[in-house]
């Protein structure tokens, strides 16, 4: 943990820093006095160590990063930037460009390369996870790789990548891990100590700029804690006030702040007579924090359509955020960033209207916009142009986006299945983008209050800190025959077992362990309260325990038969005997004739209770231990079945399929390994490989009810069916070895796809998918993604029309973002 420093310590502590010249050339280059938790990293680089630093979001932890890059530059050695997201990389490429030039510097995102061959390079975490497997020459004399965003391992689709990099990255190369603040920061870094050798953890829980957490009580902004400094018990004056709410009458909507009616929540049901609180509107809300000088501002909405709603309404209520000579230059950078973008689709992409909200000062950002148009947003905003923006939670994830407030809408989300409250640690990621450094003296978050909101629930969720970092770590197909051809199947199989996803299960597994320890005494202690001198009362117990459950599933026959043929079930007629019997061997018995029978039965029956408790976590240990190389191993058997692997000297190596396997990434992985090799897709033209592409790379959303699941014209349907043929069988297989089966390929989006590859105009096929622009292009992106694995796996036909479908797909605004 950070030390608690006096300002005459700091200023010695600095002083004596400054002392190594790499350090002391190295803060001379930054706007701020280093805090102490970036000292310690720094030093901690010096020595020779890795290191895990752990703060809030805007506390500067990318500093650390950048210091091992001044340290390669010293030392004339390779540093690797990753990051998580190319938005990311490319806003890091821009800035390190800045500082050491062009020429040192290079971006990898998969669709881009620039100066790959660069002492700095930057570039998501597939990319290297992909050069470490194929033993990329980029890796000799490589010194240091910054992994930011770290706790992104713990995301379910993509966070195993980041496991696979820090196990088979080289022992000598220095890992530097910057992460959000976790509560569980020491398991991690133990893990990373232990199979990445001396690593040191720094942990900093204190912001740069404080914040300062409101609610929003209709239309009067209230503290939500107490103003007693580091108190967090929550402010009394609002528990009262939403107390005094609650039980009055529903009383007219309040006028709005423009004069309209303020919007209002009306309960229903026998709760109609109880006070609510006015839900004010979004640009009465935008006009208080302006009166409050609290803008620029995020509002985080929970839904694209929520942001775009919130923009209109902005637009509708004639609010101005912005000066006359703040358009023209808005105007000019909107247009800059998206001239290159065909005249037909700008209309199609709402552009006039989008162009028009910036004008305005505001906007809105989320996945399903266009990428052009997020990074006008980013830019905009950083440059206070944008006053306001309409944000979903994908914005927390490390854009640099600092305002001086965060609003929360509300407290709970949809997460697929239904809505559920979000966490602390959501929280704490969303409330983190508040307060500029070097421009807000401290940041502000505000909650829209509503009468189901209790405030010691808020309260509460806002002052932790509970953000555990869990590995979401599994091999897959394509990761096992990579691990079997890299480094053999015993040394993978070793390697797997040193995962931080095995980490968590072994410490969980001590835990178990012993709490079965103490309820083994207690059972000990159970089995002498209940010993009968007259017999084994063990014995008589469970014939007890038998004929209750017997009796209680005849008891359910008989109110599940009709009454007038209760008695006719030959089932039941031979459970009443078997019943019967056993009762006559219960009296007889020797421990029924016991006085103390029923003080023994107590006993017993608490014994037999811990007992399944017992045996239940036993077979949790059992299904926790070595689970991660159970599960490889179970996948090496299934594709020796299917002749990806063969046994080689007492070892497992691939085969020519298992190659061409190890080349395929994505959730169905074996399944298009096997349709290529069976030869599914022969025969089909370019439009129709790009249809089969979007079905097997598309995964609805909720809100992608319009999408018509119609097929193209032409062979689709035969070859598609063949492809779910074909996985009916791998989930079977799956099944027989006990592994995750995959989701159906789903061809909501191959109509839609064929027609874009067939020359389509973009606003038929947005109207006609009811998709956003940003969405598309994403699904596009991954198809071509798909097809372009496909191409290079092969010499044959098909491979020439996978790249004739690349082509065909990527025209227009695909293209365009494409290469942006």
């Amino acid at each position: 943990m950070s030390e608690d420093l006096s300002p005459a310590e700091r200023y010695a502590r600095a002083k004596q820093n400054r002392k190594d010249p790499a350090l002391e050339s190295f803060i001379e280059l930054l706007k701020f006095p280093m805090d102490e938790f970036q000292l310690k990293a720094c030093q901690a680089l010096l020595r020779g160590q890795g290191v895990l630093v752990a703060a809030p979001t805007g506390a500067g932890k990318t500093v650390v990063g950048e210091f091992a890059m001044h340290l390669g530059l010293e030392r004339n050695q390779k540093v690797f930037y990753t990051t998580p997201i190319k938005a990311l990389s490319n806003q890091k490429y821009s800035e390190l460009v800045n500082r050491y030039g062009s020429d040192k510097v290079g971006l990898l995102t998969g669709d881009t390369s620039i100066n790959s061959s660069a002492q700095f390079l930057v570039m998501t975490t597939e990319v290297l996870r992909n050069m470490i497997y194929a033993n990329s020459e980029n890796l000799m004399n490589l010194g240091f790789v910054v992994m930011d965003e770290v706790h992104y391992l713990a995301d379910r689709f993509r966070g195993a990548v980041w496991e696979e990099v820090i196990l088979h990255l080289p022992r000598d190369v220095k890992v530097v891990s910057l992460s959000a603040t976790v509560s569980n920061a020491e398991e991690f870094g133990a893990w990373l100590d232990e199979i990445r050798g001396d690593t040191a953890i720094i942990v900093s829980e204190v912001r740069p700029v404080p914040l300062n957490q409101h609610v929003l009580f209709g239309d009067e902004l209230i503290p939500l804690f107490r103003d007693d400094e580091g108190d967090n018990r929550v402010n009394i004056d609002l528990v009262q006030r939403h107390a005094n709410k609650m039980r009055q009458p529903i009383n007219k909507p309040l006028s709005g702040r423009r004069g309209h009616p303020a919007s209002r929540v009306y309960p229903k049901g026998p709760d109609r007579n109880l006070g609510r609180i006015a839900r004010v509107s979004k640009p009465d809300v935008i006009e208080i924090l302006d009166e409050a000088d609290l803008l620029p501002a995020i509002f985080f909405i929970f839904s694209r359509a929520g942001c775009e709603a919130a923009v209109q309404s902005v637009l509708a209520s004639g609010i101005r955020l912005t000066r006359p000579e703040d358009k023209q230059l808005i105007r000019r950078i909107a247009e800059e960033k998206c001239g290159n973008i065909p005249d037909e689709d700008l209309s199609a992409l709402g552009y006039f209207q989008w162009l028009n909200a910036l004008e305005r000062g505001v906007a809105a950002h989320h996945a399903g916009l266009l990428p052009a148009f997020k990074e006008v947003v980013e830019e905009l905003f950083l440059r206070k142009l944008v006053k306001v923006v309409f944000a979903t939670e994908t914005l927390a994830l490390g854009i640099n986006m600092p305002a001086r407030t965060v609003v929360l809408e509300r407290l709970d989300k949809f997460n697929g299945e239904g809505r559920v409250q979000i966490t602390p640690g959501e929280y704490t990621q969303l409330t983190g983008r508040a307060g500029r450094r070097g421009i807000d003296f401290e940041g502000h978050s505000v909650i829209q209050w509503s009468g189901n909101l209790d405030p010691n629930y808020v309260a509460s969720l806002a002052s932790k800190r509970t953000y555990p970092l869990n590995s979401s770590f599994k091999p897959t197909f394509n990761m096992t025959v990579n691990l079997i051809q890299a480094f053999g199947a015993r040394r993978s199989r070793e390697v797997l077992e040193t995962s931080f996803a095995q980490f968590q299960a072994d410490r969980s597994v001590v835990g178990l362990a012993r709490g079965i320890r103490e309820k083994q005494s207690s059972l000990r202690g159970y089995e002498d309260s209940m010993k009968c001198h007259l017999g084994d009362f063990t014995e008589y117990a469970k014939l007890r325990r038998e004929i209750s459950d017997l009796e209680k599933e005849l008891a359910t026959w008989g109110r599940q038969a009709k009454r007038n043929d209760l008695r006719q079930t030959k089932g039941m007629r031979a459970q009443e005997l078997k019943i019967t019997n056993m009762k006559r061997d219960l009296r007889s018995h020797p421990c029924h004739a016991c006085q103390d029978r029923e003080a023994h039965a107590r006993w017993a029956e608490r014994w037999y209770k811990l007992y399944r408790e017992t045996e239940a976590i036993i077979k949790q240990i059992e299904s926790r231990t070595n689970q991660v190389a159970k599960t490889f191993d179970n996948i090496a058997n299934l594709l020796l079945d299917l002749g990806y692997l063969v046994e080689d000297d007492d070892d497992l190596e691939a085969t020519e399929a298992g190659l061409k396997l190890a080349k395929i990434y994505g959730d169905r992985d074996l399944l298009v390994s096997e349709c290529l090799r069976r030869e599914i897709w022969a025969g089909v033209d370019p439009a129709t490989f790009a249809a089969l592409a979007a079905a097997l790379v598309f995964e609805a959303r909720r809100d992608d009810e319009e999408l018509n699941p119609r097929f193209p014209r032409g062979d689709f349907t035969e070859k598609f069916d063949d492809t779910l043929g074909v996985w009916d069988e791998l989930q079977a297989l799956s099944k027989h070895w006990n592994l995750a089966i995959t989701s159906e390929p789903d061809a909501s989006m191959a109509l839609q796809m064929h027609r874009w590859a067939t020359g389509a105009r973009l606003d038929s096929i947005l109207k006609s998918t009811g998709m956003l622009a940003g969405d598309f292009i994403r699904w596009c992106k991954q198809a071509i993604d798909l097809l372009e694995q496909i191409s290079k796996i092969n010499d044959d036909k098909l491979s020439k029309t996978a790249s004739a479908a690349v082509d065909q797909i990527k025209r227009g605004i695909v293209a365009y973002s494409y290469y942006a």
